[in-house]
């Protein structure tokens, strides 16, 4: 396995999937922080469908690492990210 260091491509896509991971812990983050006087957490719609949303964002961006560049994606696959209401 190389460095990270030595192929930029790699250490950019590891970026950007960390901030991905760093969206959805602050989000949870500002969810407990809002809510601390109590011992069960209330997550209003919105702020399911943001952790949703950067969740399936992931997904897909994983999704299409782990897929060999000469195979397609089946027609039939819904797409993760749904449309906002």
């Amino acid at each position: 396995m190389e460095p990270l260091s030595s192929n930029p491509k790699s250490t950019q896509h590891l970026q950007r999937q960390l901030a991905t991971l760093k969206v959805v812990s602050r989000l949870l983050s500002h969810e407990l922080h809002v809510q601390a006087s109590s011992k069960t957490v209330t997550l209003s719609r919105e702020g399911v469908f943001e952790l949703q949303t950067c969740i399936d964002l992931f997904i897909e961006d994983a999704s299409r690492r782990l897929t060999p560049a000469g195979q397609n994606v089946l027609a039939t696959d819904p797409p993760l990210v749904g449309s906002r209401n």
